[in-house]
C-alpha cells in the first residue's frame, strides 16, 4: 500500500457506464482539492450535506454534479471525504479522475478506502473483510452472514473470549510474581473449566466453517444414481429449464453438468452426474469416474432411485449405507423418483417425487435447506465463512489445548501462561488487534478499487 497520508480518489460505483456514478475522494485535502474544480465554494460546507453545481475542466463545465461532504471522524474512512455524484459516462468518470489527480490526488489502490477505515478504527479487520463478502454475496444467506459480521457479530464474540483469556492469564502470571510466597490467586479446577468452555465454543465455531464456506460459495449438491432414474429430469425441473438432455436410452449423460439455483435464500450448485453402472464404453466410464469425484466434492448427495423398480430401491439402500460409512460428514438424501408409476409403498426413509410432473419437489427443496442448517441456529450462531479466521481459530485451539493439558498435568504456570498468551495472539489476529503489513496487504489487495 502507498503512503497513508495521501489524498486518494476512485470510482466507487464500478467503471461500467450507467445513469449515475460516484467518485470518492478521501484524505486531509479532499475538500480543498475538489473545490479547485467545483463551481461553488466548499470552504464552509457542512458534513452530510449535498451541494449541486458544475464540475469544471480548465474553467469549462464537464458535468452537472452533486457533491456530498463528510468531515473527519464522520465518514466511511474516518478521514475528510467528498463524494462526487456525476453522470455515469466512462468519459466523464475518467476525465474527473484525471482532473482530481492533476489537482493533487492519487488513484486509490484496491481496498484502500476500507483499509483506511480499519486503520482509523471505524472497522476491525474481520468487519473490513465482511465488506468484501457483502459485496460478493449472491444469496440471502451469504448476505445475512456478511452483514452480521460487518455489524460486529464475530468481533463481539471474540472480544468476550479474549477478555476471559486475558483474565485467566493475569491470574496465572500474578501467581508467578508471588511464586516464592506460595500464593494461589485462582483455583486450577476453575481455570480448567474455563478453558474447557472456551475450547468447546471454539470447536463448534471452527466446525461451522464447512457450512459457512458452502453458503458463501454455493452448496454443492451431487445428484447420483443408476442410469435412467431421472437425474437429468430432476435437474431440469429444479432449474425450470431444459439444461440436460433427457432420454429413455441409458447412459445419455456422459459428463458432469453443473448449474446454480437460488431458493430458500441459499445458492445450490446442482451437479448432474453420469449414471453409475459397470460399462465398457470408454467415454461413459470417464463420466462415471467423474460422478464419483463429484460425490467427494459435494456437501449433499441426492441418491436417486426408480420408484417403479424394486431392484433400484434396494440398490440405493445399499449405496446409502456405503456412503454413510465412507462419507460421514456428508448429508445423504434418499429420493425415489417416478412416484406416479411407483410399484407400491416406498420406505418412509425415501423422499418420493415425480421429477417429470414436479410433485414432491418443494418438500425436497425444504429437505435440502434443513440439511444445510442442521445443528446451527442461522439467526444467532456465529458461522465462519473466512478461511483465515478458521486457520486462526485452529491455532487458538491448539494453544488452548496445550494450556488445558498443562493445567491438568500441573505443569509450571510459566508454560501455561505462554500457551494462553499464544492463544490470545491468534484470536487478536482475526480482528486485527495483532496485524502485520503483509497480512493487511494480502487482505485488501483482494478488494475492488473504490472500496
Amino acid at each position: 500500500m502507498s503512503e497513508i497520508n495521501d489524498t486518494i480518489c476512485a470510482v466507487a460505483t464500478g467503471n461500467n457506464p450507467g445513469a449515475i456514478s460516484v467518485i470518492r475522494v478521501s484524505g486531509k485535502d479532499a475538500k480543498e482539492i475538489v473545490s479547485k474544480n467545483f463551481s461553488r465554494d466548499l470552504r464552509n460546507a457542512e458534513s452530510h450535506k449535498s451541494y449541486f453545481g458544475l464540475f469544471l475542466w480548465n474553467g469549462e463545465p464537464l458535468d452537472e454534479v452533486l457533491i456530498t461532504f463528510f468531515q473527519t471522524g464522520k465518514s466511511y474512512t474516518g478521514e475528510e471525504t467528498v463524494e462526487i455524484a456525476c453522470h455515469g459516462s466512462r468519459y466523464i468518470q475518467e476525465k474527473t479522475l484525471s482532473i482530481l489527480v492533476e489537482a493533487g490526488c492519487r488513484l486509490a489502490e484496491p481496498g484502500e478506502f476500507t483499509k483506511r477505515a480499519f486503520i482509523n478504527g471505524n472497522l476491525d479487520l474481520s468487519q473490513a473483510e465482511a465488506v468484501a463478502d457483502l459485496i460478493a454475496s449472491s444469496s440471502k444467506a451469504s448476505h445475512d452472514l456478511a452483514l452480521r459480521q460487518l455489524r460486529g457479530g464475530l468481533s463481539n464474540i471474540l472480544k468476550g473470549l479474549r477478555d476471559k483469556l486475558i483474565h485467566f492469564a493475569s491470574l496465572v502470571e500474578l501467581e508467578l510474581d508471588f511464586s516464592e510466597e506460595d500464593v494461589e490467586f485462582a483455583d486450577r479446577k476453575d481455570l480448567i473449566v474455563l478453558v474447557q468452555n472456551v475450547l468447546e465454543y471454539l470447536e463448534k465455531t471452527r466446525n461451522s466453517f464447512e457450512l459457512g464456506n458452502a453458503i458463501k460459495e454455493g452448496v454443492p449438491v451431487a445428484i447420483v444414481g443408476a442410469p435412467n432414474t431421472g437425474k437429468s429430469t430432476l435437474l431440469n425441473q429444479l432449474l425450470g429449464e431444459e439444461r440436460a438432455i433427457v432420454s429413455d436410452i441409458a447412459g445419455t449423460t456422459r459428463d458432469v453438468i453443473e448449474e446454480t439455483i437460488n431458493f430458500g435464500g441459499m445458492v445450490f450448485r446442482l451437479i448432474d452426474t453420469a449414471g453409475i453402472r459397470e460399462s465398457n464404453d470408454t467415454i461413459e466410464s470417464i463420466g462415471i469416474e467423474r460422478s464419483k469425484q463429484s460425490i467427494e466434492k459435494a456437501k449433499i448427495v441426492i441418491t436417486l432411485a426408480d420408484a417403479s423398480d424394486a431392484k433400484s430401491i434396494m440398490e440405493v439402500d445399499r449405496w446409502v449405507n456405503e456412503l454413510k460409512e465412507t462419507h460421514k460428514q456428508k448429508h445423504i438424501l434418499k429420493v425415489a423418483n417416478k412416484k406416479d408409476i411407483s410399484i407400491g409403498k416406498i420406505s418412509e426413509q425415501f423422499n418420493c417425487i415425480s421429477a417429470k410432473s414436479g410433485e414432491g419437489l418443494e418438500q425436497l427443496k425444504e429437505q435440502l435447506i434443513s440439511s444445510i442448517e442442521e445443528g446451527y441456529d442461522m439467526q444467532n450462531d456465529i458461522i465462519l465463512t473466512n478461511l483465515r479466521h478458521k486457520e486462526a481459530i485452529d491455532k487458538t485451539i491448539d494453544s488452548l489445548s496445550a494450556a488445558h493439558n498443562g493445567l491438568i498435568s500441573d505443569v509450571s504456570g510459566d508454560f501455561v501462561a505462554m500457551d494462553i498468551r499464544q492463544a490470545m495472539f491468534y484470536l487478536g489476529s482475526i480482528t486485527g488487534e495483532i496485524s502485520t503489513d503483509d497480512l493487511l496487504g494480502n487482505i485488501f489487495a483482494n478488494f475492488c478499487i473504490g472500496k
